[in-house]
């Protein structure tokens, strides 16, 4: 069986203006560099049938969020209009000119309306971002506990919450391996919660 693209060089130059980008930035609360948060969502995008303007839209998913709407150009001027577009469908908020984004809340409220309507071309980059997150955390959880959630604005409540309505979002617009993945690691993580909170 053919692949679903024959990967070309636009796919490196992406993961070079992604490292640009992201720079020295780390995941929460590690010293992974975050550009393996990055390349991990591209696989998984990939692995489920993306296109290569989805997999450099994973590469970049979250380059205007974390380096400012300035991005955008540079990612127009390589990429084209659709990786862009599949940039911003998968960006929740923009940082102004001091660096700060809208309250948290709000902000993923807006983002899971978004997610109702979009096309599934968003909503696939958007679930491999969000299934990889959700594993990190579950990771996290199982080596570190409930300590975990120290590291999110919206601690443990919050940070629950919002990963349960993603899963259930993703199920409704986007039912399959995928969502029932992130359904079934949003499960597991709460499973370890409730290990975790009865065993103190």
């Amino acid at each position: 069986m053919p692949p679903t693209f024959q990967p070309s060089a636009r796919m490196g130059t992406a993961v070079a203006l992604a490292a640009q980008l992201h720079g020295e930035q780390v995941r929460k609360g590690t010293t992974i560099p975050y550009l393996s948060h990055l390349l991990a969502v591209a696989s998984l995008v990939m692995e489920h049938g993306g296109d290569e303007d989805q997999t450099i839209a994973a590469i970049l998913h979250d380059a205007i969020e974390d380096a400012g709407p300035e991005a955008e150009a540079l990612i127009r001027e390589q990429f084209g209009d659709r990786v862009t577009a599949l940039v911003w469908g998968c960006t929740d908020g923009v940082p102004d000119a001091a660096g700060q984004k809208p309250d948290w809340r709000d902000r993923k409220q807006q983002y899971l309306q978004h997610l109702a309507t979009v096309d599934l071309d968003i909503l696939l980059v958007s679930a491999c971002d969000k299934l990889h997150n959700a594993r990190s955390i579950l990771i996290d959880l199982q080596n570190h506990g409930l300590a975990l959630f120290d590291r999110f604005k919206a601690g443990q409540a919050g940070t629950i919450w919002y990963y349960q309505q993603l899963a259930n979002c993703f199920q409704d617009r986007l039912p399959g391996p995928l969502s029932q993945q992130l359904s079934q690691t949003v499960e597991a993580i709460q499973q370890t919660v409730k290990q975790l909170e009865s065993s103190v």
